[in-house]
């Protein structure tokens, strides 16, 4: 049997893949993605996929594939780059990598929430080019954790790991909103089930760590920062087209909500001239959520297991349920 890598991968996993003697390995050996022709020509004829989120599998990937692919496995918890429906009607199986990156995505997103509240980047600038002149009562004061009302858009694993980073710092009630209440994942926080709307109009920070579906794509637009708080944060650490990020733009330009963090954009890489870059109340990072070595590594060996018992028939460690 055969299988495509469409990436260099942590060695870990390679390892797990080269050492298991169940297929040949193919590989596109960058850390640039692979170009589209390279990715046709790649999975002609292969029985295994090992892919990465900014890899589109969509029907035409399928259709070069054949109908030797059994197995896609997915170094990622997202699966919105996959065409699922076209792929569960050929009957192919996947993997996926969810839990093992929530605690890191949980502790990026708390970072990026502190950063883009408390100013960090805007007052490390101000060292660095002369603006901190003296100390000042007023000045790059932001907003704190204690006492405060936190919204969180999809109280999943990796919401609720942000919700107990968070609770130590004092943080006073939990709100969050998804397509159903969670009162066995919500007690652990006390956390109240709201709509959307509410979640916005009495949360000082918001924290998106939903999926993108149909219903999610946008949530966050012109409306929902009209009901939030002139004194609120914004964080996105989930997809980036869940966000209109036009309209947080002008959400942040008027002073409508106060600050935005996100480690996710449309597109990724964001343009360098994009406006919200001009912004100094708006931290973006990229998309680095789950960027640490020992939870890179443990990605891409559950993924290449997914892909060795997708391919030898087997139960796989973390199969996406088609």
């Amino acid at each position: 049997m055969q299988a495509f890598v469409t990436r260099r991968i942590p060695r870990e996993g390679l390892a797990a893949l080269s050492q298991a003697g169940v297929c040949s390995i193919q590989q596109w050996d960058s850390d640039e993605p692979i170009p589209r022709s390279e990715l046709l020509a790649g999975v002609a004829g292969k029985h295994g996929l090992l892919c990465l989120l900014s890899d589109q599998i969509d029907k035409e990937v399928l259709d070069a594939a054949g109908s030797n692919l059994k197995i896609i496995s997915t170094l990622s918890v997202g699966v919105d780059h996959l065409a699922l429906e076209e792929i569960k009607k050929r009957g192919i199986r996947v993997g996926y990598t969810p839990d093992i990156l929530t605690d890191a995505t949980a502790e990026l997103s708390v970072a990026l929430l502190l950063a883009a509240c408390r100013r960090l980047p805007e007052s490390a600038e101000a060292v660095k080019n002369g603006g901190w002149t003296t100390w000042k009562p007023l000045w790059m004061c932001g907003y704190g954790l204690s006492d405060s009302t936190v919204g969180i858009i999809g109280l999943g694993r990796i919401g609720q790991a942000v919700a107990r980073r968070l609770k130590p710092f004092g943080v006073k009630k939990f709100l969050y909103t998804g397509s159903r209440p969670k009162p066995e994942s919500a007690v652990e926080f006390q956390a109240d089930f709201v709509p959307l709307t509410k979640l916005a109009e009495e949360s000082d920070f918001v924290v998106v760590t939903c999926s993108l579906t149909p219903d999610t794509k946008g949530m966050c637009n012109k409306d929902f920062f009209s009901r939030m708080k002139k004194t609120s944060v914004l964080i996105n650490t989930s997809r980036g087209a869940v966000v209109n990020q036009e309209d947080l733009y002008q959400a942040l330009v008027s002073g409508q909500i106060a600050a935005a963090g996100l480690d996710v954009t449309t597109p990724e890489p964001l343009p360098t001239d994009h406006p919200l870059l001009s912004l100094k109340n708006c931290v973006i990072l990229p998309h680095i959520g789950s960027a640490t070595y020992a939870t890179r590594s443990a990605m891409s060996v559950l993924a290449a297991n997914n892909l060795l018992a997708g391919l030898k028939g087997e139960s796989m460690p973390s199969e996406l349920q088609l």
